[in-house]
């Protein structure tokens, strides 16, 4: 008389994305490559002042900036925008309140890999504006001003370190995919957003905007990647009761 099979282990859709979540992740990898090629032809179409990119460049921030002298009411709307809600130390903060979070939860690596990423990303940023040293737009009738160098612009490398990185959280935790899906709808518009007013106010070049993408993403990415690599799984959501391991 056959035996009768022994009933297949069922897991839950929860169960299902915390496992997708904590495998290492293919796509960042192939993301970070990307990601890093792309930037790095940019970055040479840059220093050598490629004349059609250069000529791009200048079309498209000198029409932006004829619209924002035109439209005072707007250009202060951007300078909002662009100086509080989508500023680089805001987006510190939002980072800076996720390591708390992870910190009180017990989650002491992930916290340090949030920091350690966000902080990867200021100091890289830095230093490609050291040494390409790309002069900013330049107006007779400027409605903004910022300092230091150009390329890559340091909004849109922090909004897109900051937002990559919190989707990545909602993810692994296991948020449900209605929060995620209104995370990346926020996470998009501030983005694209803050590339565009950076533009509009004539403080960065669009390629500036497009290198700061592109950097924040093989950084973003490649942590990501990395972070899956590393052998200390037991420190990660959900991996406590799988292995053993008391936090």
């Amino acid at each position: 008389m056959p035996t009768t099979p022994p009933p297949a282990a069922r897991i839950s859709a929860v169960d299902g994305e915390r496992r997708a979540a904590s495998a290492p992740p293919r796509p960042a990898v192939a993301a970070a490559l990307l990601c890093t090629v792309l930037f790095g032809l940019l970055l040479t179409l840059v220093v050598l002042r490629w004349s059609p990119l250069i000529s791009l460049d200048t079309d498209l921030a000198g029409a932006l900036h004829r619209t924002a002298v035109a439209e005072p009411g707007w250009t202060h709307r951007n300078r909002v925008l662009s100086d509080w809600v989508w500023d680089p130390w805001t987006m510190r903060a939002v980072l800076a309140a996720a390591v708390w979070l992870l910190l009180r939860r017990g989650e002491r690596l992930l916290a340090a890999w949030v920091a350690a990423t966000s902080l990867l990303g200021t100091g890289v940023q830095q230093a490609v504006k050291a040494l390409v040293g790309r002069e900013r737009p330049v107006w007779p009738d400027p409605v903004d001003s910022a300092g230091y160098a150009a390329f890559p612009s340091g909004h849109a490398l922090s909004a897109l370190v900051a937002g990559a990185l919190v989707l990545w959280l909602l993810r692994l935790h296991g948020v449900s995919r209605r929060w995620r899906w209104a995370a990346r709808a926020v996470v998009a518009v501030s983005v694209v957003g803050v590339g565009f007013t950076r533009v509009f106010l004539g403080v960065h070049w669009p390629s500036d905007v497009v290198g700061g993408w592109l950097l924040g993403g093989a950084l973003v990415a490649g942590s990501v990647a990395a972070y899956h690599a590393y052998p200390a799984r037991w420190d990660r959501p959900g991996c406590a009761q799988e292995t053993g391991w008391r936090s």
